[in-house]
């Protein structure tokens, strides 16, 4: 199949000429001669990747060049201490745009994306940890453990309802855990000293039919003991969603999370 774009009752009469002499073997070789070269299309999957930057981003969670039918726009609102990936359905679909070696990164992100009822959401989640030991700020006098923290809100922009908010029924799995020794917070060389646990994503760990089992629920943590601050103001947060994390924060560096939104 081929598929013509006609801008105008101009390019419309040029493209019938050009037909015309292209039935009888005329076909005018240049653009001034004619209508505009046809391209074909193609049935490809095409997923955009999302923004680095903080303004607001728009991911499509589909395969082919037409909208799925009955698919919905959904706006996801999203604060973590301190950076994030979120996949839809295993498609990466907004990132924090402060890279996790930053530091201090406590800004927020908004971002669009469609789907179909139901999906599923996927985030892996990172607080800053200068090494593996699990400590921030080595060889300075604020030495310490970091403290991680996340919420989320995904809003249908149709019905304008939040569908999914950060809660206890998200699955959670900890992957980088240290130092597991506390006691070594403050040791001059906290890399030989503090001990560790790390594990490897698991294989397809974001798709739909990935099972998550055996991993456990959230923990729901309060605002007092995250802390919250910067980009997190900026957000209208619905009363249901809550923070949360592992069981520790602390500890507890880098989380996967998994929820199946299945109601509109």
């Amino acid at each position: 199949m081929i598929n013509v774009r006609v801008s105008s009752s101009k390019s419309l009469g040029l493209l019938i000429v050009t037909v015309l002499l292209g039935s009888l073997g005329l076909v005018p070789t240049t653009p001034e001669a004619g209508a505009r070269s046809v391209k074909r299309s193609t049935s490809t999957k095409r997923v955009a990747k999302p923004s680095r930057t903080p303004a607001t981003t728009v991911m499509t969670v589909m395969t082919g060049t037409k909208p799925t039918p009955g698919a919905s726009q959904f706006k996801a609102e999203v604060w973590a201490d301190n950076w994030f990936s979120m996949f839809v359905n295993g498609v990466p679909v907004g990132e924090d745009s402060v890279p996790i070696t930053t530091e201090r990164s406590f800004n927020s992100e908004t971002f669009t994306f469609t789907a179909t009822y139901p999906f599923t959401l996927a985030v892996v989640a990172k607080d800053f940890k200068q090494t593996n030991s699990g400590i921030e700020y080595i060889g300075k006098p604020n030495q310490q453990m970091g403290d991680g923290g996340f919420i989320a809100q995904i809003t249908d922009t149709t019905s304008g309802k939040v569908v999914a908010v950060t809660d206890a029924r998200w699955k959670i799995l900890s992957i980088q855990r240290a130092p597991l020794n506390p006691s070594c917070e403050h040791d001059p060389e906290p890399d030989k000293t503090c001990q560790s646990l790390v594990l490897a994503e698991p294989a397809n760990w974001t798709a739909v039919d990935f099972n998550d089992g055996a991993w456990t629920s959230s923990t729901i943590w309060s605002a007092a003991e995250v802390g919250p601050k910067d980009g997190y103001n900026n957000i209208t947060w619905n009363p249901s969603a809550k923070f949360v994390w592992a069981t520790d924060l602390h500890i507890d560096n880098t989380i996967l999370l998994r929820l199946k939104v299945t109601e509109k």
